[in-house]
This record gives C-alpha cells, sequence and structure tokens, in this order.
C-alpha cells in the first residue's frame, strides 16, 4: 500500500503539467447539468408524452418529492412516456432514473451512435437503472424514455435524469400578447395575437388543452358546439421550448342552425322497440308505446348474408309473438305515432346482423333495400346498430378523417345518399358500442405497429363524416369493459361517473389513439343522447334512477357531479336512449318514468 503512493503522485503531477487535459476536465465538469425537464414529475406530465393516454402521476409511491410515473400497459401498448432533449454533438451523457413494478424500461433513442437501454424483470421496491451513451457527430435531440411491457400491470417511474453536457439553445420566447377573437359561429371561433419575436410557431389551447399548432398569429378553432362558452390561450414556440400561456379570452359559440335535428323535442326520449322477435321481455305493438317516447327504433333490419347489402325487414310471426299486429295495423299505429310528434326509424344491424358493405354494389344494394322500408312503412329515417365486425379498418387506414377501408367508406357514401335522398327532415341516428369510439382515444385501429384490434375506434371516420347530417348518436354505455376517459383513469359500468366520462368524450372531442395533432372535434350537445339499459333484464351495466339523475344533473347542470370532472356544462343535450321499450315495459316503465319525472 505504501508503496502505490509514489506512482500516483507521479501520475497526478503529469495530469496537473498538462494545461489542456486539465482545462478539458474542468470545463465538461462545469458544462453538466441535469438536462431532463420535469424528472420527478412534480409539475405532473409536463414535458412528457405517454402513449395513447397510459401515463398519469400518483402521490403515492414515490421515491423523491410529492409524485411519481404511473404508466399502465394494455393490449398492445407498452405505456411508454418520453421527452425529446437538447443534446450537444459527440458528448457522453448518463441516464439514470428509479422504477418498480415488473419489466420496467429506462432508454434512449435518437442518439446518433448506437441507442442504449436497460431494464430489470422486477423491481417490488424502488431500484436506480442507470445506462451511458455518447451522442453522434451531429445529433442535437435526443428522446428519453421509459415502458413497461404488453399485458404487464402497471409501473412506476420517478427522478428521472440525464445528465451530460447541455446545449446553447437558448431561451423560450416570450409569452403572445394581444390574443383577441374574430369571426365566431356555431362551430368555430377564430383567435389572432401579437407575433413574438423567436417564435417559431404556436400553441393554441381550448380550456387548458392544447388543441392546435400554428405558423403564424392567427387561428381558427373548430369543431366547436353550439352556444358554448371557451377560454382560449396561446404560447409561442421555439427550439429552446414553449412560452407561459398568454392571457386567457372567453367566446360563446352561436346557436346555428338545427340542421339534422329532425325535429324533435328539446329533450328526447328514443327507445328500441323489439318489432322483428320475442324474447323474455314480451312483444309490445307500436299503438301501445307510451306517448313518452319520441323516437322509437325498430329492431331489426337485418341483411341477407353479411356483405350482400340486402336489407330486410322480417316482422314477428304469430307463431313467435302471439300479439303481433297485422301489417295494416302497424303501418297505422306508426303514421298515429308520426301524427303525435314523434319519430319513427328502422334500425339496421344489432347483435346478430353483421353488415359489411365492402363493394360498391353491396352499397348499392343497401341504399335500394334500405328505401323499400322506409317507402314500405312511411318510416321517419334510419338508425345504425353496425355491432360486432360489421365494421373494422384496414392496417394502412389511419386517419378517422381520410378513410381508405372499402366497408367504412361504402357505409358513409351510403347514408350520404339515404339523406340527400329524405331531405333534411329524414332522421338519421348511431348506436355504437364505446370500443368502436371512445376506445379510440387510447387505439385506432391496428396501431402503428400492427397487433391491435382493427376495430377499435372504427365507428369515428363514420360519425365524423356525418357530423352535420346525424340527428343523433346514442352511444351503447352498457356491456362495455372499462374504457380510459380524458382523465387517463378507466371508467366502468355501474354507477353515473361512466356515464359522465363517456359523454364528456363526446362534448368536449378527444385526441385519436393519444395524438395531440389528431383531434376527434366534438358533437353538439343536441346531437347526443346517452345509451342505457332499461333494466337489470336488458342488459349489463344498468344503473338505477338515482345514477342516471346524477349523470344529468352533472352534465346539464355541473351539479350532483362525482370523482369526474367534466369539461363544459351541456343544458342542450337532447336526452337518453334505452335499450329497450320491451324490457322496460317488462319493469313497470322504470327508465320512462325517470325521464318523465327529470325533464318534465
Amino acid at each position: 500500500m505504501v508503496r502505490a503512493r509514489p506512482v500516483l503522485t507521479f501520475l497526478t503531477a503529469v495530469l496537473l503539467a498538462v494545461p489542456g487535459i486539465t482545462a478539458l476536465s474542468s470545463a465538461a465538469r462545469a458544462a453538466d447539468a441535469d438536462l431532463a425537464v420535469n424528472g420527478g414529475f412534480e409539475s405532473g406530465l409536463s414535458g412528457w408524452s405517454c402513449t395513447a393516454g397510459s401515463g398519469t402521476t400518483v402521490n403515492s409511491p414515490v421515491h423523491g418529492g410529492g409524485s411519481a410515473l404511473q404508466a399502465t400497459p394494455a393490449g398492445s401498448d407498452n405505456a411508454q412516456c418520453a421527452q425529446t432533449v437538447t443534446v450537444q454533438p459527440g458528448a457522453q451523457y448518463t441516464l439514470s432514473g428509479y422504477v418498480r413494478g415488473s419489466y420496467v424500461y429506462l432508454g434512449a433513442s435518437g442518439t446518433g451512435t448506437t441507442d442504449v437501454s436497460t431494464w430489470t424483470q422486477s423491481a417490488p421496491d424502488w431500484q436506480k437503472l442507470t445506462t451511458t451513451f455518447t451522442t453522434g457527430a451531429s445529433t442535437t435531440k435526443v428522446t428519453i424514455y421509459t415502458h413497461g411491457w404488453y399485458g404487464t400491470g402497471a409501473y412506476y417511474a420517478d427522478d428521472v435524469s440525464l445528465v451530460g453536457p447541455g446545449a446553447s439553445a437558448g431561451q423560450p420566447p416570450a409569452a403572445p400578447t394581444g390574443l383577441k377573437t374574430g369571426t365566431i359561429t356555431s362551430s368555430s371561433v377564430a383567435l389572432s395575437w401579437s407575433a413574438v419575436t423567436g417564435a417559431t410557431s404556436y400553441a393554441v389551447y381550448r380550456d387548458g388543452a392544447k388543441v392546435q399548432t400554428a405558423t403564424g398569429a392567427s387561428a381558427t378553432v373548430t369543431g366547436l358546439s353550439a352556444s358554448t362558452a371557451y377560454s382560449f390561450q396561446v404560447t409561442a414556440v421555439n427550439g429552446a421550448g414553449e412560452s407561459a400561456k398568454s392571457a386567457a379570452v372567453t367566446a360563446t359559440t352561436t346557436a346555428g342552425s338545427s340542421g339534422g335535428s329532425g325535429d324533435l323535442p328539446t329533450h328526447a326520449l328514443v327507445g328500441y322497440l323489439h318489432a322483428s322477435f320475442a324474447n323474455g321481455s314480451g312483444y309490445t305493438r307500436v299503438a301501445d308505446v307510451p306517448d313518452s317516447w319520441d323516437v322509437i327504433d325498430l329492431a331489426f333490419g337485418e341483411p341477407t348474408s353479411a356483405t350482400s347489402g340486402d336489407i330486410r325487414f322480417n316482422r314477428c310471426s304469430v307463431t313467435e309473438c302471439p300479439n303481433v299486429e297485422s301489417d295494416a295495423d302497424f303501418k297505422t299505429a306508426i303514421k298515429a305515432k308520426q301524427a303525435a310528434g314523434k319519430k319513427v326509424l328502422i334500425s339496421i344491424g344489432g347483435a346478430n346482423g353483421q353488415v359489411q358493405l365492402t363493394t360498391t354494389a353491396a352499397r348499392d344494394t343497401f341504399v335500394s333495400s334500405v328505401s323499400n322500408i322506409i317507402d314500405t312503412y312511411g318510416l321517419d329515417g334510419l338508425d345504425i346498430d353496425f355491432e360486432g365486425h360489421s365494421l373494422s379498418l384496414d392496417a394502412s387506414d389511419t386517419d378517422f378523417r381520410n378513410p381508405t377501408t372499402p366497408v367504412v367508406v361504402n357505409l358513409i357514401s351510403a347514408l350520404k345518399t339515404l339523406k340527400a335522398k329524405y331531405g333534411a327532415k329524414f332522421v338519421l341516428s348511431m348506436a355504437p358500442e364505446t370500443f368502436f369510439v371512445q376506445m379510440g382515444y387510447q387505439y385506432y385501429g391496428t396501431g402503428k405497429w400492427g397487433g391491435q384490434d382493427p376495430r377499435c375506434g372504427a365507428y369515428l371516420p363514420v360519425i365524423h363524416a356525418l357530423r352535420d347530417d346525424l340527428t343523433l348518436l346514442h352511444v351503447q354505455d352498457y356491456n362495455s369493459g372499462p374504457i380510459m376517459g380524458l382523465d387517463n383513469q378507466y371508467h366502468s359500468m355501474g354507477g353515473a361517473d361512466f356515464h359522465i366520462a363517456m359523454t364528456d368524450m363526446l362534448l368536449t372531442g378527444f385526441p385519436v389513439a393519444g395524438d395531440a395533432n389528431n383531434v376527434f372535434p366534438p358533437l353538439r350537445p343536441d346531437q347526443i343522447a346517452i345509451g342505457m339499459p332499461a333494466s337489470v333484464n336488458a342488459g349489463n351495466g344498468y344503473v338505477a334512477p338515482s345514477e342516471v339523475t346524477k349523470t344529468l344533473d352533472c352534465l346539464t347542470k355541473k351539479t350532483n357531479c362525482g370523482s369526474y370532472a367534466t369539461h363544459g356544462t351541456w343544458p342542450a343535450l337532447r336526452g337518453l336512449m334505452t335499450w329497450s321499450v320491451n324490457w322496460d315495459r317488462y319493469s313497470n316503465w322504470e327508465f320512462q318514468k325517470n325521464f318523465d319525472a327529470y325533464f318534465g
């Protein structure tokens, strides 16, 4: 041990005698900094982007401070949370962080040399992961990330750091000033502001959420609901980051027209009537449907085969439904309902009626056969209740605004043709399942890397293409698995919160598959009815009348709300839909009576 000292002393002396080495070492140490933004997640997810809305922050467990990241893989999503950091070319960096959970990864991509990652198979308590890398000769940006593994439980991350030389990226620009509104319509608000020196783009926020970017000092926010108040702010952006938000301005959209409303009452009760079959609820004649029901959907018109497009409406037989009325009485009852201001529609599909318009020939057959049903019975319109495998997206079909999948494109074309044929008073409604609509917030089609269910979100392009013609959208908030809401929490059937969260998504709009630049715009509140089972016998997801009342109070008055915070208040919400009129009759009209008591 003693004999080693002279050698160490000699080496130290040599190093100190070389000024270049001393200066370089000192400068490198001085330049090193933690470049990760919000690595302790004390500011929520600020600076981080998580796939498909998979991440959130929690107060327990934490490694340091008061918050940590919790991210939950689901299906084919590994719950990656990432941020892009400005770095220096040809420099060495150390990436580290503390994790908990099974199969947790920490890594860096875009390094310009060899991308790196490190992981732990099991960390029941906080475990530190560390890796290093050197940037390439021209690398100025690196993405750091953490993720879990497909189908495993939630993982946690905290105190993520990237230590190394910081880049000279300057400062973010100043916050914009002079924000003001311009032309306001029923669905859009024009904004303008003073240009900011050094800004390369601007981010526009609606009610605190980023909705679009702009290259100049103006933008028009579209897809808004009529007669609704909104708050807007903007930020300036450059290579160094984003400025603080501007002062807010508020605007209330105009009332607009009632296009597609079908002359419905302000608040409407919608129900499906078993017209082609019987089950445990028994057959109910059209004439026996109480006047409280404003829209009666005759269930169901079904295809002769899945791909024929040939829709037939076969009324329930006397053998199956002994008390079925004659065709003449059926038609007379429909006319009587219409004379009383009610709407009677043919509903196409249902659980057993798979309809796949794979060809233009099937599309044309669909139009002619549905027209024949409408004309034969003198109906007011059409309800699309496609379930199962009727709609799915091709792997290459990734943009709900510009669909390319034949079954989707042909359905849109067919519905537009029917709407044009029958005119403005033609009632068009849709009753998709949550999997085909709200699940699109997390997943869309097969996904960027494939492997997802191609039906996920498949109704979104149909709804979007027909939003100006659509009278009612009443998503089936039943027979559903847990769905992630805009609060990035999963909501399950059985209480008001599920209906509140699912409806808020439709009235607020949401980024599709977590892409903030690909937002499904909100629908008008007069286009939305909430779909619920009429009784415990009608389907999974029944809620008691008190929970129905809580739902309506929260969405229309912002009172009686639970844990989910809505993004607005919509007194013009159209109403409720239920499966079914028959099951409600079986349950002594509980659903109908609660609706009547609420809306008067």
